[in-house]
């Protein structure tokens, strides 16, 4: 499974609308160094994996709405298709992690 361009540009941009709404205001906040950082990383993971969650939730939730015959079908395919999005951005970011720090394991020092 590969991630197209529009699908690592659009995960990308929601990434940086994540992010950017993380920083801080005010320059006593910036002063917090690098413990802020890592929180902002942290938070930035676990709002992917909760949009990634509410995504899966919201196609499981239209597919049984389909399945007792309330539901439209085009809504169950658009629910599967975002929910297949998220997921593959997270597990691609995963991979991504784990390979740098595969990386930085293996530097000389």
């Amino acid at each position: 499974m590969t991630i197209g361009t529009l699908d690592a540009t659009s995960a990308y941009g929601r990434a940086m609308q994540v992010a950017s709404s993380l920083e801080p205001t005010t320059s006593a906040n910036s002063a917090l160094g690098s413990e802020q950082a890592s929180g902002s990383f942290a938070s930035l993971v676990q709002g992917m994996v909760t949009d990634a969650a509410g995504s899966l939730r919201s196609a499981e939730a239209a597919s049984a709405r389909q399945v007792a015959g309330k539901g439209d079908l085009i809504d169950v395919v658009t629910a599967m298709g975002a929910a297949e999005t998220a997921l593959d951005t997270v597990v691609s970011v995963r991979d991504r992690v784990v390979s740098a720090y595969s990386e930085i394991m293996r530097m000389q020092v």
